[in-house]
C-alpha cells in the first residue's frame, strides 16, 4: 500500500469529516446492539410468562396477563423501531460523512492530475498516448475513490461491529460464541477469492471495452473515408468480432459473479444452523435462554456482511494501490519546462538564437543543428523549409515548449530560461500549423487566449476575424458568432479552421505574432488578403512567419532558409532572389504552377 501512502494529505485534509464517519458508524452498530437485546428479552419474558398464562385460562388473571404481555411486546417494539430509526439516521450521517469525503478527495485528485497534465512539457504528450492520460484521470482515480470512501468505510464498520459484536456475544456465552464464529473466516476467504476472480476479468473486460471504444471512435471520427471507400461492411464485420469477443467475456464474468451471494447465503445459514443447534442443546442444559439463541442470530446477521465485505475491501485496496501507482507515475514526473522567475516582462529589443541545436529524446539526429539568428523588435522575419527541415520545432523553441539541448536562446539579452514563462506567452499570439478547435461557439474559440474581455468585447473579435479575412464566412452561417462548432471544429472547412486560429492570434494584440505554416489550406487571393492584414497590423510588431512557400515570406524583411536543421540561406527576399539559391528555386517554381494553374 506504499503508492496509497500519496493520499496521506487528503485524510488530513479532510480529518474531521473522517473522525465524524468514524463516531457515526459507532453510534450505528450500538444502536443495532440494542434491538437485540430487546428481542431477547421479549422472548424470555413470553416464554417464562406463557405457562401462567396457560394456567389462569378463563380467569380475571389470565386476562391482565394478557394485557400486560400485550403492552411489553408494544413497548419493545417501539423501542425496536426507534432504534432501527436511528441507526438508520447514523448510517446516513456516515455516508455523509465518508462517503462525501471520497468524492471530495476525487475532486482533489483529478484537480491536482489534471494540473500536473498541464505543467508538463511537449516531450512527455508526444511519448504518452492521450487514452492513457484519460484512464488515469478517470477510471483510476474511480478506482481511488473506492478506496477512500467504501473501503474505508466498510474498515472501520469492521473493527467496530467485530469489537461491539464480539462483545456482546461472549458476554451471554463464550462456548456459543467459538462455535458461531467457526464458518466466517471460510465466508471471507471464500468472498475474497470470488472476487479476485471478479477483479482479474472486470480489468480485461475494462481493457476490451477501452479497445472497442477506440474502434467505435475512429470508426465514427473517419467515417467519410469509410464511406468513401465502400468499407462499411467491413467495418461491420470488424465491430462484430470485437463485441463478440467482449460479450464472451461478460459471460466468463457473469459465471463467476453468479456464486457470490449463494455463497454467502450458504455460509451464513451454515452459522445459523450452528447456532440453532450447539444453541438447543445448551437450552436444554440450562446454560442460555431460548432469546439468546434469537440474539445470536441477530449477531450473526450483523457480522455477515463486515465479514463478507473484508474480501471485497481486501480486493478493492488492491485495485486502489495498483491504480495509484499509475497515478503516481505522472504525477512524479517531474516538468521539463519549468518558470523560475515571478517578475514582469515586457518585450523591447531582439529575440536572438545563439548556436542553438535540439535533439528530440526518442531521435539520435538532432532535428536543428547550431542554428544562430537575431529578430529585431518590429521586424517580419521568415522561415522557409520543406517538411522535416526543422521549422516548426524552431518555434517550439521561440514559444519555450521545449528548451534547448545546446546553446542558449535570449530575450533582451536573457536567457529565456529565466523569463517569466506565463508573462513571456502573453504578449505572442500564435498560429499552429495543426489547429485545434474547440466545441464551443466561435466567438469563444476566437477569444480563447484573451483572459479578460474590455467592453467592447465584441468589436475586437469582429474585428480581428474581418482581419483575418473570415467575417463573410461567418456572418453566412444562421448564428453567425454564436455558432457552435463540432468536435475539433468540423462544421469548419480546412481555409476556415486556419482563419480562426489567425482571428485567434490578431485578437490578442501582442508584440509577437508567430504564424507557422498556417496559410497551407487558402487560396492565393485568401493569402495575399491576410499577408497584407498582416503588414497593416503588425506595423511595431515582431511578426515570424514560416512557411514552406517562399511567395507567404516576399513581404518579410529577413527570411532563412531551413534544410535537415540547419540554415542555407539567409538575407532579405530581394538578395536571396539575385543569389539564385534554394529559395529563388522555390519562389520560381510557385510562380511557374501558380501561373500554369492559371
Amino acid at each position: 500500500m506504499r503508492a496509497l501512502t500519496h493520499l496521506n494529505k487528503y485524510f488530513y485534509k479532510y480529518r474531521y469529516r473522517l473522525f465524524l464517519g468514524m463516531l457515526w458508524v459507532t453510534l450505528s452498530n450500538l444502536f443495532a446492539i440494542f434491538p437485540a437485546q430487546s428481542v431477547r428479552i421479549v422472548i424470555d419474558l413470553i416464554k417464562e410468562n406463557i405457562a401462567t398464562y396457560k394456567l389462569f385460562d378463563g380467569s380475571k388473571l389470565n386476562s391482565a396477563l394478557y394485557h400486560f404481555l400485550g403492552i411489553t411486546i408494544l413497548y419493545f417494539s417501539v423501542i425496536i423501531i426507534g432504534l432501527a430509526l436511528l441507526r438508520g439516521f447514523f448510517m446516513y450521517m456516515m455516508r455523509q460523512s465518508l462517503i462525501v469525503m471520497s468524492r471530495l478527495v476525487e475532486y482533489d485528485l483529478k484537480n491536482e492530475i489534471f494540473n500536473h497534465y498541464q505543467t508538463l512539457g511537449m516531450n512527455f504528450f508526444r511519448q504518452i498516448n492521450t487514452g492513457d492520460l484519460m484512464a488515469r484521470i478517470s477510471e483510476d482515480v474511480g478506482r481511488v475513490r473506492m478506496y477512500i470512501g467504501p473501503a474505508v468505510m466498510y474498515s472501520v464498520n469492521l473493527a467496530v461491529t467485530f469489537i461491539i459484536v464480539l462483545w456482546a456475544m461472549f458476554s451471554v456465552s463464550a462456548k456459543l460464541s467459538f462455535w458461531v464464529l467457526i464458518p466466517l473466516p471460510f465466508l471471507s476467504y471464500s468472498i475474497f477469492y470470488v472476487n479476485t476472480i471478479i477483479n482479474k476479468r472486470s480489468d480485461v473486460i475494462q481493457s476490451k471495452l477501452s479497445d472497442l471504444t477506440t474502434f467505435v471512435q475512429e470508426a465514427f471520427s473517419g467515417i467519410r473515408v469509410l464511406k468513401a471507400f465502400a468499407r462499411e461492411k467491413a467495418s461491420q464485420k470488424d465491430f462484430y468480432t470485437e463485441t463478440e469477443e467482449y460479450k464472451k467475456k461478460q459471460l466468463h464474468l457473469a459465471k463467476v459473479e453468479a456464486l457470490f451471494f449463494p455463497l454467502m447465503f450458504f455460509l451464513t445459514g451454515f452459522s445459523s444452523i450452528i447456532t440453532i443447534l450447539v444453541g438447543g442443546l445448551m437450552v436444554i442444559n440450562g446454560e442460555i435462554t431460548i432469546g439468546n439463541i434469537a440474539e445470536f442470530i441477530i449477531y450473526i446477521n450483523m457480522l455477515t456482511w463486515p465479514v463478507a465485505s473484508l474480501g471485497w475491501v481486501s480486493s478493492l485496496i488492491q485495485r486502489a494501490d495498483a491504480s495509484q501507482k499509475r497515478i503516481n507515475e505522472f504525477l512524479f514526473t517531474k516538468p521539463e519546462i519549468i518558470s523560475t522567475s515571478i517578475e514582469t516582462f515586457n518585450f523591447n529589443h531582439k529575440i536572438e538564437f545563439r548556436n542553438v541545436s535540439y535533439t528530440y529524446p526518442e531521435k539520435i539526429l538532432a532535428s536543428i543543428k547550431n542554428i544562430s539568428f537575431t529578430i529585431n523588435k518590429g521586424t517580419h522575419f521568415g522561415i522557409l523549409g520543406s517538411t522535416g527541415s526543422g521549422k516548426t520545432t524552431l518555434l517550439n523553441l521561440i514559444l519555450r515548449l521545449i528548451d534547448a539541448t545546446e546553446g542558449e536562446i535570449l530575450i533582451d539579452d536573457n536567457n529565456l530560461k529565466n523569463i517569466n514563462l506565463k508573462a513571456y506567452k502573453k504578449q505572442i499570439g500564435y498560429v499552429p500549423q495543426d489547429v485545434f478547435l474547440f466545441s464551443d461557439t466561435i466567438s469563444n474559440n476566437i477569444i480563447l487566449g484573451v483572459e479578460s474581455l474590455p467592453l467592447n468585447a465584441k468589436t475586437i473579435v469582429e474585428q480581428a476575424a474581418q482581419n483575418a479575412s473570415l467575417s463573410e464566412n461567418i456572418e453566412s452561417f444562421a448564428n453567425k458568432y454564436e455558432t457552435v462548432l463540432g468536435e475539433r471544429g468540423v462544421t469548419l472547412s480546412g481555409g476556415q479552421k486556419q482563419r480562426v486560429a489567425i482571428a485567434r492570434a490578431f485578437v490578442k494584440n501582442p508584440d509577437i505574432l508567430i504564424f507557422d505554416d498556417c496559410l497551407s489550406a487558402l487560396d492565393t487571393k485568401t493569402e495575399a488578403t491576410i499577408l497584407n492584414n498582416i503588414k497593416s497590423i503588425g506595423a511595431n510588431k515582431t511578426v515570424i512567419t514560416v512557411s514552406h512557400r517562399a511567395s507567404s515570406l516576399k513581404n518579410c524583411d529577413y527570411v532563412i532558409v531551413l534544410n535537415e536543421g540547419t540554415v542555407i540561406e539567409e538575407g532579405t527576399h530581394d538578395t536571396l532572389i539575385n543569389n539564385r539559391g534554394v529559395y529563388f528555386d522555390v519562389f520560381e517554381k510557385q510562380i511557374i504552377s501558380e501561373f500554369t494553374l492559371t
